[in-house]
């Protein structure tokens, strides 16, 4: 079965072209790096032809909120067409858990966009929602960080490792599509300066993690069920000690 992996040289796109391959698949690993573009559509048909399954892992190059939008739209609209014309029988997309309910964040607008052009588009499609990966932290941590403080909302968080993302993308790319959502999480949540406050902990890094409720993740003020799933998501396994073990033995290297 042939798969088009959109974004099939990143963070998960990577991973995941690996897991189908040694699933037995015939996966084409699609990005700009390959001669694939879903922005300019250079090598998007090519790539679509004799596809039955496309996953969009794709990321925008830019987090600014005019051009988050254009590339999810812009991308979404070309992917689709193509795969309408090239009869793909399952879009899979990887989005975010609670994007609906942090507006004022560009990145998360930009996601519920892309959503509703998969739903209008009459292919079959599973959409697959997650919590913030594990890999971010360090991310989120200098997002918040002014001086030596990090000022951090005290909100459940309940992030996931991206081997966990995969191992979910690979199950539900290859099961039947839902025409719906499902949402994948990390097995524990935790307040999220608590999560950072456990990630400088691990590397080291000697600065101070400050709680308040009002400060703002990416421009969203937070609650506990913002950055947590809903009912009945599918847990991960891999959890976030362990993970912090295995990742500052491997830089230690």
């Amino acid at each position: 079965m042939k798969i088009v992996v959109i974004g099939g040289t990143g963070l998960i796109g990577s991973k995941l072209v690996k897991n189908l391959r040694e699933r037995g698949h015939d996966v084409l690993a699609a990005s700009p790096n390959t001669g694939v573009n879903s922005i300019t559509r250079v090598g998007l048909a090519e790539a679509m032809d004799g596809a039955e399954i496309v996953v969009d892992v794709a990321n925008a190059p830019s987090w600014e909120d005019k051009a988050v939008l254009e590339f999810f739209e812009t991308s979404g609209r070309n992917l689709l067409a193509a795969e309408a014309a090239a009869g793909v029988r399952h879009h899979v997309a990887l989005s975010i858990v609670g994007s609906e309910r942090l507006p004022e964040n560009g990145y998360f607008r930009a996601k519920v966009a892309q959503e509703n052009l998969i739903k209008a588009s009459g292919i079959p499609y599973t959409i697959v929602r997650a919590t913030q990966f594990f890999e971010f932290v360090g991310g989120i941590a200098q997002s918040a960080t002014v001086g030596e403080e990090i000022c951090l909302s005290p909100a459940l968080i309940q992030p996931i490792a991206s081997e966990d993302v995969v191992a979910a993308l690979a199950d539900l790319t290859l099961a039947i599509p839902v025409n719906g959502t499902v949402e994948i999480a990390g097995p524990e949540a935790m307040p999220l300066d608590e999560l950072v406050r456990r990630f400088l902990r691990a590397t080291q890094d000697t600065r101070k993690v400050v709680p308040d409720v009002h400060a703002r993740y990416f421009g969203a003020l937070l609650d506990d069920q913002s950055l947590t799933p809903g009912k009945n998501p599918r847990l991960g396994v891999i959890h976030f000690e362990d993970w912090l073990g295995q990742s500052t033995a491997q830089a230690g290297r």
